[in-house]
């Protein structure tokens, strides 16, 4: 087939796309993007886009994933050349979809985001001065306790007062412990560490100017347990206000949690327990954190780990 034809069933693809399936114009553009690439890629191998077969697709999906391409950037290529094809058969202009049985490389499970010691220390220990006195004690015991516990946020702001029939979780200062109810359910005691217990003492002897009837341990102006938006947004502010490069979310404290308890004892079945996962697979995840931060610090202490200076 001759480029003049190919261009042609590009065209009239592309026509197919946003007249008929009346798709939105981003979308047509990215579709006409895949479709450069795969008559550049055909042309390359030497055949027209109606020669195209498996074996082809599954070279370029071998070559992109070699030049670095991620797995879901492949996967949209291959979904953008798959409906082509598709459309081509329908037409009668081709017998099979050379795209039909292709799939892309898996991309590695990305890392979760935490924050490095240092960075928590300073988050925990700010101290906003100009604050109201009440927020910033809640804050701060928000901060302490998701750090300390590796909360999830729904299960801190599922946290009472005390306990009761109705309660989902609660604190217990006596014990050091936060008794949570976990995804699926699933009730776990968490032991609370000195600096949480300190900062929830000084945000409970405040909390009754905010509550009136809410047995929710963290309330807002109006009395009312904090919602998990809430909990986004203050903690946000608040990592900002610190002069943390980053802002930071609920769950990174958690995961910051789970790093450097495992940095420190080196026990993955302790962690597991604490943060409350059913498989330790999903735990395991912190070891390549853990593994990341023991590689940075080889890299920075090691005198054959570090590049020779020109000169």
């Amino acid at each position: 087939m001759a480029p003049d034809d190919d261009t042609a069933l590009v065209e009239q693809y592309l026509e197919h796309v946003r007249v008929g399936k009346r798709l939105a114009p981003r979308t047509v553009e990215l579709y006409a993007l895949d479709l450069i690439k795969l008559r550049q890629q055909a042309a390359q191998a030497g055949v027209g886009l109606l020669r195209v077969q498996n074996a082809h697709v599954r070279r370029w999906v071998a070559q992109m994933h070699g030049a670095g391409r991620s797995g879901r950037g492949i996967a949209l290529i291959l979904s953008g050349w798959r409906g082509f094809y598709a459309w081509l058969g329908r037409k009668g202009r081709i017998a099979s979809n050379p795209v039909q049985d292709v799939r892309a490389p898996k991309s590695p499970r990305p890392l979760p985001k935490a924050l490095g010691v240092d960075d928590a220390m300073q988050l925990a220990e700010h101290h906003d001065a100009q604050s109201d006195p009440v927020l910033e004690a809640r804050d701060a015991a928000v901060v302490e306790l998701m750090y300390g516990c590796g909360l999830r946020v729904g299960e801190l702001v599922g946290l009472d007062v005390a306990a009761s029939a109705a309660a989902r979780g609660w604190i217990d200062l006596q014990a050091a412990e936060a008794h949570v109810l976990g995804k699926g359910s699933k009730r776990r005691t968490v032991p609370i560490g000195r600096k949480a217990i300190a900062a929830l003492e000084a945000w409970l002897a405040l909390r009754p100017g905010l509550a009136r009837h809410d047995p929710g341990l963290f309330v807002g102006r109006g009395g009312k347990r904090l919602s998990a938006q809430a909990i986004w947004l203050r903690l946000r502010r608040r990592s900002l206000a610190a002069g943390l490069a980053t802002p930071v979310h609920p769950h990174m404290l958690r995961h910051s949690f789970a790093s450097h308890v495992l940095q420190s004892s080196g026990d993955l079945r302790a962690v597991q327990e604490l943060l409350g996962h059913a498989n330790i697979a999903t735990t395991q995840v912190y070891t390549r954190l853990d593994f990341q931060h023991l590689a940075a610090a080889y890299d920075a202490a090691h005198p054959r780990a570090q590049r020779k200076q020109k000169g």
